[in-house]
């Protein structure tokens, strides 16, 4: 077992050491998760976010419903298609 120490500066910020950064394969701007175990154990891991995490962060547009987005998906997919049905017609 490997050990790296590391200072709390006053703040409660803690520089991770390279070796560990790049064995967790992060940097700047990842983000940790700080796992604290049943048995007091605390590890540490690169923070995984899913798209389902990120619902809700960007606010809806004033005066647009869900039925507009949705709309404005199926007409968009609509013009791929179209175009993608242009191309190969060129060809």
């Amino acid at each position: 077992m490997r050990q790296f120490v590391s200072n709390v500066t006053s703040k409660g910020q803690v520089t991770i050491p390279a070796a560990i950064r790049k064995h967790l394969g992060v940097g700047a701007p990842d983000k940790i998760t700080f796992v604290v175990e049943d048995d007091g154990h605390v590890a540490l891991q690169p923070a995984k976010f899913r798209l389902r995490d990120l619902r809700g962060i960007v606010p809806a547009i004033p005066g647009r419903t869900t039925s507009d987005f949705d709309d404005q998906i199926e007409e968009a997919m609509e013009d791929e298609a179209a175009r993608i049905v242009d191309e190969m017609r060129a060809r």
